[in-house]
């Protein structure tokens, strides 16, 4: 079955979010690059953070990055990944994008760092009560900070790509099946076909976020990455990781590599497994993140 996105989005029980009026944004020099924290009104009944980086000087408009921070069960990390990493990860993300040249943003989801008011699994259980998921939630407010980012006037819109690991890699491949305002996607550790995970007991890793109620009648992680074809895509894994045992990959990289078949654009899509490596970022998946992004950034 094809994937449609009125029909993914019902699924999720949301829709994109038309605007996140922004309420704060205080600047600060760091080194050799800009930090603008900001505050949105997100419909939460307090401002919702997020942090962006930008090249200290910008000639025109310059490429963008909408980074979608990991989970970890580090509920109390949130945006600071942006600024500070994760421990399954190489130097912090931020401040290398803006010397390479691109303006950076992360939103803050729910959950996480300022909005760790309640656990996960009570906010997926109210939310699934009353027709509506977490992942919903998550990727409407995604969607009015990708409106935020294109809308800047240091930003091209449509240099805009989207990155993430772990649940930011979720985010990052469902935001631009959704959204053709993703020009490229670069995905890392959250690729695999969940039928087979169930099948093989291995979806139980996972965070309730990533419930979605039906998913499996109507589409499949492999078509919903095929959807983003013919746009360029780049997914990285470590071959021993357990969230996505490799059998679980074969069946939703067979699916996403028909799709960019399909489109005629089988050069757009690009894997690289890391043998023995478990679900973390390695220095040689950030360098061919980097040369990609370099690449459909141009």
């Amino acid at each position: 079955m094809a994937f449609s996105r009125e029909r993914f989005w019902a699924l999720l029980g949301a829709g994109p979010q038309p605007s996140a009026p922004l309420l704060s944004r205080t600047i600060e020099a760091g080194e050799g690059f800009s930090i603008e924290r900001l505050t949105f009104d997100l419909g939460e009944a307090a401002p919702v953070r997020a942090i962006l980086t930008r090249p200290t000087a910008i000639a025109g408009r310059a490429p963008a990055i909408l980074y979608m921070h990991a989970h970890g069960g580090r509920y109390d990390v949130g945006v600071n990944e942006i600024l500070d990493g994760q421990t399954y990860m190489g130097p912090p993300l931020g401040p290398v994008f803006a010397r390479q040249g691109y303006v950076t943003l992360m939103l803050e989801m729910p959950l996480f760092g300022e909005r760790a008011t309640i656990s996960e699994g009570a906010l997926a259980k109210a939310l699934l009560w009353r027709g509506r998921t977490v992942m919903g939630q998550m990727l409407s407010e995604l969607t009015a900070a990708l409106g935020y980012l294109a809308g800047r006037d240091d930003v091209d819109p449509t240099r805009i790509a989207a990155y993430g690991i772990s649940m930011g890699c979720t985010h990052a491949f469902m935001l631009a099946a959704l959204d053709d305002r993703i020009a490229a996607v670069a995905q890392i550790c959250c690729f695999a076909d969940y039928g087979v995970m169930i099948d093989l007991g291995a979806h139980d890793g996972h965070g309730h976020y990533l419930t979605i109620p039906g998913m499996m009648a109507v589409t499949s992680i492999g078509e919903i990455c095929g959807a983003i074809a013919p746009r360029p895509q780049l997914i990285c894994m470590g071959e021993d990781d357990g969230l996505t045992p490799a059998a679980a990959v074969a069946k939703a990289r067979g699916e996403t590599e028909g799709s960019y078949l399909a489109a005629g654009h089988t050069e757009a899509l690009q894997f690289y497994i890391q043998p023995g490596v478990r679900h973390q970022e390695t220095p040689e998946m950030r360098e061919r993140v980097l040369d990609f992004l370099r690449r459909v950034l141009a």
